[in-house]
């Protein structure tokens, strides 16, 4: 019987992604200290729940301070990291792009599903940066500058990412974030014109009653029209 050959065959040399995570790796692997540090921010980060314990203690902070704007924006922060996180959930179940697998790849972490496209940790992370820096009114690219870079070359230090799954999520938790900022300069500027125009902030309350009352059968709707009509007749009396 002829002997069965126990060489493998050779694999071929990597390209695109592959060898570029191939040359992080082996330009970083061997930095003492890197992959515990590496793992550290994979497991703050994993599912935002890092930033939301961040965004929790700002928040807890902000109300001792009784400062209400800080503490929106705190809890803007929280709620933008885990809907940025969220976010690249959704978006990697309608990519499903697995995970590297070349066998030169080394892997250092577990992960929670073998969905590659975009990073979760880059999304959120970049969200929370941008969202926890505005919070604490620090200057806007500090804390981006500061944690982004590292949690990126975390994931490709680790083997879990390739370069485009990390730049992806940082763009898409950008754009969560830019999201969030402008929501609350609408919330803002609305809040500021009620002060300013007190009058026309109730008319409008009353119209949005009136509004919900007409949807109410009979009696019930001109019983409650006439304690709204009667409650705004008594408060220009008052003015």
């Amino acid at each position: 019987m002829p002997s069965e050959s126990t060489e493998q065959e050779p694999i071929s040399a990597p390209t695109g992604e592959v060898a570029a995570l191939i040359g992080i790796q082996g330009a970083l692997l061997e930095v003492p200290g890197i992959v515990p540090a590496a793992r550290g921010l994979s497991h703050f980060g994993e599912h935002s729940l890092g930033w939301l314990a961040v965004s929790a203690v700002g928040w807890g902070l902000a109300v001792r301070r009784d400062d209400e704007t800080a503490q929106r924006r705190w809890i803007e922060a929280g709620v933008g990291a885990f809907g940025a996180h969220a976010a690249s959930v959704v978006i990697k179940r309608v990519i499903r792009r697995k995970r590297p697998y070349d066998p030169r790849i080394r892997v250092g972490v577990s992960t929670p599903s073998r969905l590659s496209f975009p990073s979760s940790h880059a999304t959120s992370t970049t969200a929370a940066a941008i969202l926890i820096g505005r919070a604490a009114d620090l200057p806007p690219y500090l804390l981006p500058a500061v944690l982004v870079p590292p949690m990126l070359t975390s994931r490709l230090v680790l083997g879990v990412h390739y370069p485009s799954d990390v730049a992806a999520g940082a763009t898409i938790g950008a754009l969560s974030a830019g999201a969030v900022v402008l929501g609350d300069q609408f919330i803002e500027r609305a809040v500021d014109t009620a002060a300013r125009h007190p009058r026309t902030t109730r008319l409008a309350g009353v119209a949005a009653r009136i509004g919900a009352i007409a949807l109410m059968p009979g009696s019930t709707a001109r019983l409650l029209a006439r304690r709204v009509v009667g409650g705004t007749s008594s408060d220009r009396e008052k003015a």
